[in-house]
C-alpha cells in the first residue's frame, strides 16, 4: 500500500473540529508526536517542540493534516503500523503567538 494512501483512521478517528465540545477554541489540525508535545511543521515536514517559534502546526482540514503526516511518514521510511502519530485539535495563543495543544494524545501511563 501506497503510504499517501492510507486509511483515513490511520492517525486516529476522523473528526470535526466545529462539532467538538472542546475547552477552549480551536484554529485547526495538528500532527503530534505521541507521549510528546511535538508537533509536525507543515512547511519543514519536520516534528519541531511546540514553543519552537517557527512552527507551522496547523492545518485547515483533517484531510490536509492526514497528508502531511502520510508525508512524514513515507520521508522516514516508518511503516503505517508502527508509527507514532495522531491528529489533534489545535489552539492559537495569541499571547505567545503559537499554537496550543488543546487535547494531546498520551499512549503511557502517568
Amino acid at each position: 500500500m501506497n503510504l499517501l494512501d492510507l486509511p483515513a483512521d490511520t492517525f486516529g478517528d476522523p473528526f470535526d473540529i466545529d462539532v467538538l465540545p472542546l475547552p477552549r477554541p480551536a484554529v485547526g489540525y495538528g500532527v503530534q508526536r505521541l507521549d510528546s508535545d511535538c508537533l509536525l511543521d507543515g512547511d519543514s515536514g519536520t516534528l519541531l517542540p511546540v514553543r519552537h517559534p517557527q512552527l507551522q502546526a496547523v492545518f485547515g482540514s483533517f484531510a490536509a493534516a492526514h497528508v502531511a503526516a502520510s508525508r512524514y511518514l513515507q520521508r522516514n521510511g516508518t511503516a503505517a503500523d508502527t508509527h507514532d502519530l495522531a491528529i489533534v485539535p489545535l489552539g492559537y495563543d495569541p499571547l505567545l503567538q503559537r499554537p496550543i495543544l488543546i487535547y494531546g494524545v498520551i499512549r503511557s501511563e502517568p
